[in-house]
């Protein structure tokens, strides 16, 4: 993301797992790591896209450590695809490995990833530690079994969105009472929108 990314490999159930790593500038603690998650790895996702870039800055400029990762089979990563199942095991194993015991959470996805995060999230709140934060962009809902992740979700989602259609997240979302953040004219992969989606992101994960 910048000169300052840390990349490093951490343990996972498959193999190594690559990780891009920023922190806040300064000397204050963060508040805590936020684990963010890619698109589809058969479909060019990676820790490097820019909708996950554009999460980890505003979760950096929120005070979070931001840890980005592939998954199994992508980049630098060891293993291959698993339908989901897997790839929601090499998220938790980031977050084992990057989290500081006691440390708040926030978790956070794109598309594919967003469908991860929900598991993830679902993982820590059954432990007793739920996250403090969860950011959802166009979440995909459709094509993989997402979990209901509580009303205090941000979810954001592309008015346009031609891969993951507003009416299933609409779907999804309903039975939760889960609010979400529709912009206008966007497409799934938010071109030209990214500023505002990082001014979305800032606006709703402010304490």
């Amino acid at each position: 993301m910048n000169l300052r990314t840390l990349r490093r490999t951490v343990a996972g159930p498959a193999g190594p797992l690559q990780c891009a790593l920023d922190e806040p500038e300064g000397s204050p603690p963060s508040r805590g790591v936020a684990l963010l998650c890619h698109p589809h790895p058969l479909h060019g996702g990676t820790m490097d896209n820019k909708v996950v870039q554009t999460l980890a800055r505003s979760f950096v400029q929120l005070g979070w450590r931001a840890v980005r990762f592939n998954f199994r089979g992508v980049g630098e990563s060891g293993g291959q695809w698993d339908h989901g199942a897997g790839e929601i095991d090499d998220a938790w194993a980031v977050l084992q490995a990057e989290r500081v015991a006691g440390e708040a959470v926030a978790v956070g996805g794109f598309s594919f990833g967003g469908f991860v995060a929900t598991h993830v999230a679902q993982r820590l709140a059954e432990g007793g530690e739920p996250a403090r934060r969860v950011v959802l962009v166009g979440p995909a809902v459709r094509s993989f079994p997402a979990v209901a992740v509580g009303g205090q979700a941000v979810v954001i989602h592309g008015e346009l969105d031609d891969v993951v259609p507003l009416s299933a997240v609409l779907d999804w979302a309903r039975p939760q009472s889960l609010p979400l953040t529709v912009v206008p004219g966007a497409g799934h992969f938010f071109h030209g929108q990214l500023g505002l989606l990082k001014q979305i992101v800032l606006d709703r994960c402010r304490d």
